[in-house]
């Protein structure tokens, strides 16, 4: 099993990267979040995703974990392939995905070439049960971590927590960083890549 891959872009398309490893080239589907951080000739790494079947062994290269994570939980609906979670992740960031799934916002989902809206329905009605197991084992977690300045009533601030709870981040992670910020005027998407931006300092 592939978990990241490392190495020199040897190709690069909109959809596409060739990561040269030691003289082995790994072809990889990539969104377009993650062809935007890549460069002809320089080293990068990719995050991994298999899809493996009788007649196929396809990779999937994603720049953070948090959008493997994302494409990961997208194929995981029924009737959404690796296409259409490749498309919907295109167009819209791990944050932003999140945020839409907790919100239920279709049209988030639907400027995805492909996602029309019952495919935007169900990736919501089925996906927003895990999303909530996480969101309440996070606020569990946030319990003994919430900082003493941090506006409990501000429905940003939690739609950012649980947004970042769906992205894999603990309480004990994600308090010590908001305590830094100042999230007065911020919008939810705005607090969780700033939370994000920090903790890959």
């Amino acid at each position: 099993m592939f978990y990241h891959i490392e190495g020199r872009v040897a190709e690069l398309e909109p959809a596409l990267a060739v990561i040269d490893c030691s003289g082995v080239g790994y072809a990889l589907s990539i969104t377009a979040n993650t062809a935007g951080g890549l460069k002809l000739g320089e080293k990068a790494k990719l995050y991994v995703s298999e899809s493996i079947g009788e007649d196929h062994f396809d990779l999937f290269g994603f720049q953070d974990k948090s959008e493997r994570r994302f494409f990961e939980l997208l194929i995981a609906v029924s009737g959404i392939g690796p296409k259409a979670a490749m498309s919907i992740l295109s167009h819209n960031t791990p944050e932003g995905l999140a945020l839409a799934i907790i919100s239920g916002n279709e049209k988030a989902l639907t400027v995805a070439p492909g996602i029309g809206k019952k495919i935007a329905q169900r990736v919501i009605l089925e996906l927003k049960d895990k999303v909530s197991k996480e969101m309440n084992s996070g606020a569990a977690d946030m319990t003994a971590f919430t900082p003493v300045n941090m506006p409990t009533a501000d429905s940003a601030v939690n739609d950012a927590l649980a947004g970042l709870t769906v992205l894999g981040y603990s309480g004990a992670e994600i308090a010590p960083v908001l305590k830094k910020l100042d999230t007065q005027g911020m919008t939810a998407e705005q607090i969780i890549k700033a939370v994000l931006k920090q903790m890959v300092k």
